[in-house]
């Protein structure tokens, strides 16, 4: 799982890659109003209510600008804001703040509409033993942060990328030949610590991965009746988690099956960004 320690450990690279597809030579316009440099502040503000993400990168963005950059936060990762409210005051270069607006912004708006989308998902798991997972549907370079984003609107995270998890879906099973053949396969390789997840579409599927000793089983677009005589045959032999077409509105319905988890590619490739401003910009 991604936490804001580990975030802040690898968010440089991503961070200076973001700024060099923005500015590949020089900010020209900014060079050209402001040939020297010059002390400055400017506003964040919030434009609608929701769940605020991201501070720390918001920062880090100015701060590799110009490291004598100060961002005075009023607000912290997880609180709710509303619109119109005063999140936090940045102070630097005018050129720095230019030149890094549109970066900063980037991933704030991102990450908080992850956040923000998050908890309106998880607040329909509230008192439910079922626990909401996030997916690899990710936007490319953007994985660190997203992940985090979840966390923060009350999400858990599924596993990070190929080498955190073992997850044999539909393809691997064609390739191995049969579920059984999968799971032997998986077991011989992978360290005995490592748990196998099993993405089965059919009530046979279910039984053979269940015979093939897979720890966790993904119940992959079956109706809810399917769903439920699902859980009824693994009766705690596995885990379970639900996927595909999960909605907010089948959130409560698929909690009272019983899954344990419920995972939605849609809160990191579907969630709206977050309405949020750099205003009120003024030399000091």
């Amino acid at each position: 799982m991604i936490s804001g320690v580990t975030m802040k450990i690898n968010m440089d690279n991503y961070i200076i890659n973001a700024l060099r597809e923005d500015i590949t030579s020089e900010d020209v316009t900014t060079n050209a109003i402001m040939p020297e440099e010059r002390c400055g502040r400017a506003e964040l503000i919030c434009k609608q209510d929701g769940i605020i993400c991201g501070l720390s990168v918001f920062e880090r963005v100015f701060k590799l600008l110009d490291e004598n950059s100060v961002f005075e936060a009023y607000k912290k990762d997880g609180d709710f804001v509303k619109n119109g409210e005063l999140i936090g005051v940045i102070k630097g270069d005018i050129k720095a703040l230019l030149s890094g607006e549109r970066t900063a912004l980037n991933y704030l708006q991102r990450m908080s509409g992850i956040a923000t989308f998050t908890r309106e998902l998880a607040d329909e798991l509230k008192g439910k033993k079922t626990k909401l997972l996030d997916t690899r549907k990710t936007t490319p370079n953007m994985r660190p942060f997203e992940k985090y984003a979840v966390k923060v609107g009350g999400g858990t995270n599924h596993r990070y990328n190929l080498s955190d998890g073992i997850l044999i879906k539909d393809n691997h099973i064609g390739a191995a030949g049969s579920i059984t053949k999968a799971v032997q396969l998986a077991r011989d390789y992978a360290p005995f610590v490592r748990k196998v997840e099993v993405e089965v579409e059919t009530l046979e599927q279910l039984d053979e991965a269940l015979s093939a000793g897979a720890d966790i089983i993904m119940l992959d677009n079956m109706d809810n009746d399917t769903m439920k005589e699902a859980v009824r045959r693994v009766a705690g032999k596995a885990e379970t988690e639900c996927s595909g077409n999960v909605t907010k509105e089948r959130l409560a319905e698929i909690a009272e099956i019983g899954v344990d988890y419920v995972s939605a590619g849609a809160l990191t490739h579907s969630a709206p960004i977050m309405d949020i401003s750099l205003k009120n910009l003024r030399p000091e």
